[in-house]
């Protein structure tokens, strides 16, 4: 099942781990999340500071882990690409760890995230096959908690990359 709009709207779980919408978008919606994050973090900044921050990500994980269980549940699939609430979380704790940063470094950061997402190297292939369903298995906290999973590890590495390289050119 292909979620859509009407989908989304049907349960609070499902605007979450969607991303409000973001991962509606037919084409790359682990980037189009990232994007919406990126652009939210931006907004949401302005108000929320370093320890309203904190707040949002330490409610926002375990809310993720609840949503995207719900949505992955409903539509049947252990990891559906339209559940980006993952990318949205991991990139906001990246913006926060590295704010105030330069606009170039930002984007470096988001073009490492999306690296690793989407090749998944080393600890981030380890993070999305621990979580794998079982065949036979029903879609449970388990996965739910792996959707999360991956993209933390991914934030890590892009943040350990970003340390190095800050290191070099200061």
């Amino acid at each position: 099942m292909t979620p859509t709009a009407r989908f989304m709207r049907s349960h609070p779980a499902h605007w979450v781990s969607l991303g409000f919408g973001s991962g509606l978008s037919p084409v790359a919606p682990g980037t189009v999340g990232t994007l919406w994050a990126w652009l939210a973090f931006a907004v949401l900044d302005a108000w929320l500071g370093g320890a309203g921050w904190a707040v949002v990500l330490a409610l926002g994980w375990p809310l993720g882990a609840w949503a995207c269980t719900r949505t992955a549940q409903a539509l049947g699939v252990a990891d559906p690409s339209a559940i980006v609430w993952d990318e949205v979380l991991a990139f906001w704790t990246v913006l926060w760890l590295l704010t105030p940063a330069h606009w170039g470094w930002q984007l470096l950061a988001f073009a490492l995230f999306r690296l690793f997402d989407a090749a998944k190297p080393g600890p981030v292939a380890w993070a999305d096959r621990r979580y794998k369903l079982a065949p036979g298995a029903a879609i449970g906290w388990r996965q739910g908690l792996g959707i999360l999973l991956d993209d933390a590890v991914a934030a890590l590495c892009t943040l350990l990359v970003l340390a190095l390289a800050w290191r070099l050119w200061h």
